[in-house]
C-alpha cells in the first residue's frame, strides 16, 4: 500500500498505514489488532478514513458490526471478498491453503451462516473497487464470471455500498494502479468515484 500511502499524503491525508499478521490470527483477533492501532494513534475527534485491500476490507466491516467508530466517515475497498471467497470454497479443506492463508483465510467462504454473510452492510459511505483481469489463471479457472484472480467482480459487490467500480487490473497490483488511487482519493473528498463536472 506503499503507492497509495504517498499518494493519499500528498493530498493531505495523514495516514496510518497498518500491517497485521493476516496468516497468524482468526478475523476476530486481527479486527482487535487493527482496533488498537487506531486508538493508540487517532484522536476521537479527528475524521477517519478506511482504505483497504482484500480481506482489510472485511476486517473494517467486522469492527463496524462489533464495535464503535463515531468519527469514522469514508470506507474504499479495493477487492474485498464482501459475499466470501469461491476459492475459499473449494480449497479451504486441503492442507496446503491453511499454511498459505492462515485461519482467517478459512473465514473468508460464501456460506450462508459464515463470518462474511454476518457481517451485515456497511454504516460508514463505502465506495468499492475491483479488478477484472488475473495473473493466476489456475485460481481464476475456480472463480465463476469475471475475477481478478482472487475475488469475482460479483463478490466483491457489498449491499449499501455509494458506489462501486471494475478496473483492468489484478488483485495483488489493485493498489498501485493510477485509476484506482485517483478514484479512491475522489471518494474520500466527495463519497463518489466519478469526476465532478
Amino acid at each position: 500500500m506503499g503507492k497509495m500511502q504517498r499518494a493519499l499524503e500528498g493530498e493531505g491525508y495523514p495516514v496510518l498505514n497498518i500491517n497485521y499478521p493476516s496468516r497468524k490470527h482468526r478475523i476476530e483477533e486481527l479486527a482487535e489488532h487493527i482496533q488498537d492501532s487506531i486508538s493508540r494513534q487517532v484522536s476521537e475527534d479527528q475524521p477517519l478514513h478506511f482504505v483497504t485491500h482484500s480481506m482489510g476490507g472485511i476486517l473494517v466491516r467486522y469492527l463496524q458490526h462489533t464495535t464503535s467508530l463515531p468519527n469514522a466517515r469514508r470506507l474504499v475497498m479495493l477487492s474485498p471478498p464482501n459475499r466470501g471467497s469461491e476459492v475459499v470454497d473449494r480449497l479451504r479443506h486441503l492442507p496446503p491453503f491453511h499454511w498459505v492463508n492462515g485461519p482467517a483465510g478459512e473465514q473468508l467462504g460464501t456460506g450462508p451462516d459464515g463470518l462474511v454473510a454476518r457481517l451485515g452492510p456497511p454504516t460508514l459511505e463505502t465506495g468499492v473497487i475491483t479488478g477484472n483481469r488475473s495473473i493466476n489463471w489456475i485460481l481464476s479457472r475456480l472463480i465463476p464470471g469475471p475475477n481478478d484472480g482472487k475475488v469475482s467482480v460479483e463478490s466483491a459487490q457489498l449491499e449499501g455500498m455509494k458506489d462501486f467500480l471494475v478496473v483492468p487490473t489484478t488483485h495483488p497490483y489493485i493498489m498501485k494502479n493510477r485509476q484506482v488511487i485517483d478514484s479512491t482519493i475522489r471518494f474520500l473528498e466527495t463519497g463518489s468515484f466519478q469526476e465532478v463536472t
